[in-house]
C-alpha cells in the first residue's frame, strides 16, 4: 500500500502528504528493527507508534476465544489518536477485497447484519476519514507484488496462531470457492457496490409500509394521465 501511495504522490493531480505509521503492540518476539530498516531505507517518512496492546488483550480475552475484535478496536483506537496527533486528516488501512468479502461473510454468519468494510468511512466521532486504497485489489496479486518488490514481511502472531478462527475459516470457504467457480468472488464483490433495498428487508431503508400509499398515487397518476390524453 504505501509503494502504491508513493507512485500516487509522484503522479497523481493531486498534491498530498504522506507519513508511514506502524503500530508496535508489544508482541513477544516482535521484529521491531526490520521496518524502521526498511523505511530508512527508502526515505520515507515514519513514526512507530508503541502500545503496549499485547497484554491488554491476553489480559482480557477469556481463553479460547478470539482475540481479533479487542486487538481491532484498540489499534484503531490508538491510530485515530495518533492521527489527530499529528494533524493528519486521512488514515490509510491495506484491507483489500477478500478482507471485505470475509467481514460481509463474517457479520451474516455471526452478526445477524449485512456489512462489510467500505473503502472509505467516516469515524463515529467524524474526527478521521478512513480510506482502504487496496479494497478493489485481489490478495493474490497484493501477495505477487509484495513478492516481486521483495517487501519485507512480519508476521503477526497474535492472531495468526489462533486455531479454528472463523475468519480462517471464511478465507478457506473463499478460497474453495474460488477455486472450483472462477469468477465467483468478482461476483459477490460486485454485489456489495450493487444494492437493492427495496429487495432486502431493512424497513430503515426502504419504505415498505409506504407501498400501498405508493401504490395509489402511481396508479391516480395513470389515471389522470389516461383522461388527459
Amino acid at each position: 500500500m504505501l509503494e502504491i501511495l508513493r507512485n500516487l504522490q509522484r503522479n497523481a493531480p493531486v498534491n498530498f502528504s504522506l507519513v508511514a505509521v506502524n503500530l508496535d503492540q508489544k508482541q513477544p518476539g516482535f521484529p521491531e528493527h526490520v521496518l524502521p530498516a526498511y523505511l530508512n531505507k527508502q526515505g520515507v517518512e515514519y513514526h512507530i507508534v508503541e502500545r503496549d496492546t499485547y497484554s491488554v488483550v491476553k489480559e482480557k480475552t477469556p481463553e479460547g476465544k478470539t482475540t481479533c475484535a479487542l486487538c481491532s478496536r484498540l489499534r484503531r483506537g490508538s491510530l485515530y489518536g495518533f492521527a489527530e496527533e499529528i494533524g493528519a486528516n486521512k488514515i490509510a488501512l491495506g484491507h483489500h477485497r477478500e478482507d471485505i468479502l470475509e467481514t460481509l461473510f463474517l457479520n451474516m454468519f455471526f452478526g445477524g447484519s449485512l456489512k462489510a468494510m467500505p473503502p472509505k468511512l467516516l469515524s463515529d466521532d467524524g474526527k478521521n476519514i478512513v480510506i482502504r486504497p487496496l479494497a478493489y485489489c485481489k490478495e493474490a496479486d497484493i501477495a505477487e507484488f509484495s513478492r516481486l518488490m521483495q517487501f519485507p514481511i512480519i508476521p503477526c502472531n497474535l492472531c495468526g496462531s489462533q486455531p479454528n478462527m472463523q475468519r480462517q475459516v471464511v478465507k478457506e470457504m473463499l478460497a474453495e470457492w474460488d477455486k472450483k467457480f472462477p469468477g465467483r468472488l468478482e461476483s459477490m464483490f460486485k454485489a456489495v457496490t450493487n444494492i437493492a433495498p427495496s429487495q432486502l428487508a431493512d424497513r430503515s431503508l426502504f419504505d415498505f409500509a409506504g407501498l400501498e400509499t405508493k401504490q395509489a398515487e402511481l396508479l391516480a397518476g395513470r389515471i389522470n394521465a389516461f383522461n388527459i390524453s
